[in-house]
């Protein structure tokens, strides 16, 4: 079994100096690998990636992350992604890694993904320049995606990762205004992941959805905003083996898990 941690939506400042590396700290006792998916600054500045870099340095697990957008507001998006790698972070957009664990190997495809909207209720590429360059920017999302997910089919993974800010599905934005569905998320991230094949998804992005849910195909989802797991990370276990049909999730397994509050 691998151990996954994941969190998202941590919207750390300059007042959050510590606030979660207690808790982080206690994660090789108990994780494998620690997933951060997206939104870790408020407002995307370097000051605040610095924050962000000092909670996940050097902390005994491998750290990957992809960006959502608020670490795009401010258009420095690549000096945030320099920061979080300086401090040995893997900052994934249309890539993809794999990592050594637990006497096998787990492979992550990380994208932050776009808006878009889910089958049926979705935009299209119809109209104005503008809504066509909004569905080219979910389409070049979702293509990322699927690409490094097909290059970890090669790879031998015995697990295999997506992982995003905006959601794949629907399902777990259960609490959201339904008017908002379409600028969280977008049904092409499903396709890309049930086309290539995942054991688990992982995303953020809708505070007020759920944490469980679930693609087509059976690739079980995570929405793992702080806000919706209310606490510093949750934890998920996966076979080592493609031969299961999907993870269990274990919930936190140790208090630390739960101490952190939700900061912003």
């Amino acid at each position: 079994m691998v151990r996954v941690a994941a969190v998202g939506d941590i919207h750390l400042g300059p007042d959050c100096r510590g606030l979660l590396r207690p808790s982080f700290e206690t994660l090789p006792q108990c994780a494998d690998v620690l997933l951060l998916a997206g939104d870790l600054t408020r407002h995307g500045t370097v000051a605040e990636a610095e924050v962000v870099a000092e909670e996940v340095r050097d902390l005994g697990v491998p750290v990957v992350a992809v960006l959502g957008n608020h670490d795009y507001h401010s258009e420095q998006e690549t000096d945030v992604a320099r920061v979080l790698s300086d401090a040995g972070v893997t900052v994934l957009e249309g890539e993809s890694v794999v990592l050594p664990v637990a006497g096998g190997h787990v492979g992550i495809a990380g994208t932050k993904g776009f808006c878009g909207g889910f089958a049926g209720r979705s935009a299209g590429e119809f109209g104005e320049r503008e809504m066509k360059d909004f569905v080219l920017a979910t389409r070049r999302g979702a293509d990322g995606l699927r690409r490094a997910l097909t290059e970890l089919s090669t790879d031998g993974c015995g697990a295999r990762i997506a992982l995003t800010h905006f959601a794949p599905v629907p399902d777990t934005l259960a609490g959201e205004p339904v008017e908002i569905y379409p600028f969280l998320g977008s049904y092409l991230l499903a396709e890309a992941i049930d086309e290539s094949g995942a054991d688990l998804a992982v995303h953020g992005h809708a505070h007020l959805g759920t944490e469980h849910g679930m693609t087509a195909a059976g690739v079980r989802v995570r929405n793992v905003a702080q806000p919706v797991i209310r606490r510093a990370f949750a934890l998920y276990h996966l076979p080592l083996t493609r031969t299961a049909p999907g993870p269990d999730h274990t919930g936190p397994t140790s208090e630390a898990a739960g101490a952190a509050r939700t900061p912003g």
